[in-house]
């Protein structure tokens, strides 16, 4: 059997760096449609996140008739639905944590994926972590206080931004749990587009009643709102997590992992540039020494998983 040829690495390259700039829009695009509906807090973002998933999974339907269901596992479609109810989570927290902390903070800190990976590993499959992981899970956690302490000191800051910090961290937490499920569901025969539809479904009909629950609408937004609704589905989430999910099976994951690493970077670009979003001092050399101590950790780490 010929095996499908492998592209160049230039264009390997070019569509990694379009993957992590589709990826950067995503917080950028949330905040617009935040300023866009005067509204904010877990309500609004639910409705972001279930709107979000709910439209790339309708866009994926048509994976659905080319899983092999017999030639699967046993499991695998239980690691995906796992996996779907873990992507539920991690957006209905990321995206909340924008209506209260900076897009420099909030995207710093939910990037440190890779770290809560390496510690998760260590403890489910008995992964051992290297010296240098060690190390650079250390100095990342001493930038995510840094982070802490700056939006403490922040004028107008309070609680809130601290809640938003936390947050982002917490959306971390769930995709890294994200991360180690669906690499078990694709260990048990589900290929990328069969996997990626179960999860987004799932995580969809998770999402989709929830703002009911919380006294939140649908109905009511200004078109404006829904053309970035519709952005975030199509950029961040088919563009960017279809290519980072891609490039891992292409070339080394460490790379792509390292890749991601990018994404505070022009995210915090893109708010300052649209914004004017200029995040404490204290915030930004957190955020240095955060994503210093996440690509440490990455590079010494044996096995790394992709942000998604």
């Amino acid at each position: 059997m010929n095996l499908p040829k492998q592209p160049p690495n230039w264009s390997i390259a070019l569509l990694l760096i379009i993957g992590v700039l589709a990826v950067s829009t995503s917080s950028i695009l949330i905040r617009l449609a935040n300023l866009e509906a005067a509204a904010g807090g877990f309500g609004f973002s639910l409705v972001l996140a279930a709107s979000r998933l709910t439209l790339s999974a309708l866009i994926l339907l048509p994976a659905w008739p080319k899983i092999q269901w017999n030639a699967l596992q046993p499991g695998a479609w239980r690691y995906a639905g796992a996996a779907g109810l873990c992507l539920a989570l991690h957006f209905a927290l990321w995206i909340t944590s924008l209506s209260y902390t900076s897009i420099a903070a909030s995207t710093a800190l939910v990037t440190t994926n890779p770290v809560w990976v390496a510690l998760l590993s260590r403890f489910w499959f008995g992964e051992k972590l290297s010296k240098m992981s060690i190390v650079g899970i250390t100095i990342a956690l001493a930038g995510g206080m840094a982070i802490a302490r700056g939006s403490a000191g922040a004028a107008n800051a309070g609680s809130s931004e601290l809640l938003g910090d936390f947050l982002a961290l917490a959306g971390s937490w769930a995709v890294s749990l994200y991360l180690l499920l669906g690499r078990e569901a694709q260990r048990r025969g589900l290929g990328i587009g069969g996997y990626i539809a179960i999860a987004y479904t799932v995580a969809a009909i998770v999402l989709l009643p929830l703002p009911f629950v919380f006294g939140t609408s649908y109905t009511n937004y200004s078109h404006i709102v829904y053309f970035y609704i519709l952005l975030t589905a199509a950029l961040p989430q088919l563009v960017g997590h279809t290519i980072l999910n891609w490039a891992v099976v292409q070339i080394s994951p460490t790379l792509v992992t390292l890749a991601i690493l990018f994404e505070p970077v022009a995210a915090s670009f893109l708010g300052y540039w649209l914004f004017g979003e200029v995040p404490a001092l204290a915030v930004l050399a957190g955020a240095a020494v955060l994503l210093l101590g996440v690509a440490t950790a990455t590079l010494g780490a044996k096995k790394i998983t992709v942000n998604s």
